[in-house]
């Protein structure tokens, strides 16, 4: 699958970067419309390292580009901690898709429900996370994590705390 990014530039508006104090959901100071990125030749490690699902992964090709879907999927995984009456913490590997906030209901695109399906059973019972901020988020179970085998959108103690590599890699590595 040979995809470009053309005129797309909705990660550069809905993801985080550190590194330029850029929050997500705000336009990075360097997004230069239909033009790219300002700083591009010289653009932080973390956006150089970064891709989305779209161009990269070939289970993607039902999606439409970022830009006319207005959500992002993030190929990096992070991870929720659930906590359920009297048993310990539970972590659980999530898959990121960052919704533009002027289109909050993205995330109810069929072809994203059934890639998310996909990778989730792939993954074991993998969950998404649907990031609109900073702040605001949704974890997502597909049908195959639920005994009635419909979605469900959790929203209950959501926390603006970011995940180091390190905690990511322990989780996803079962540690």
């Amino acid at each position: 699958m040979a995809r470009e990014c053309g005129s797309c530039t909705l990660c550069c508006k809905l993801l985080p970067v550190p590194d330029l104090n850029k929050l997500a959901g705000a336009r990075c100071a360097h997004q230069r419309t239909h033009k790219g990125c300002a700083i591009y030749s010289s653009k932080p490690l973390s956006c150089e390292m970064w891709s989305c699902a779209w161009l990269v992964d070939d289970d993607a090709g039902e999606l439409r580009r970022p830009d006319r879907s207005r959500y992002v999927i993030d190929i990096m995984p992070d991870f929720v901690t659930m906590t359920y009456e009297n048993e310990p913490p539970r972590r659980l590997p999530v898959l990121q898709v960052w919704i533009d906030p002027q289109f909050p209901d993205a995330h109810r695109d069929p072809a994203l429900r059934a890639y998310i399906e996909r990778v989730c059973e792939r993954e074991n019972g993998m969950a998404a996370i649907i990031r609109y901020d900073n702040k605001r988020a949704i974890v997502l179970f597909p049908p195959a994590t639920a005994s009635d085998g419909q979605w469900h959108e959790e929203t209950s103690g959501m926390s603006d705390k970011q995940h180091t590599a390190a905690e990511i890699a322990a989780v996803l590595g079962g540690n």
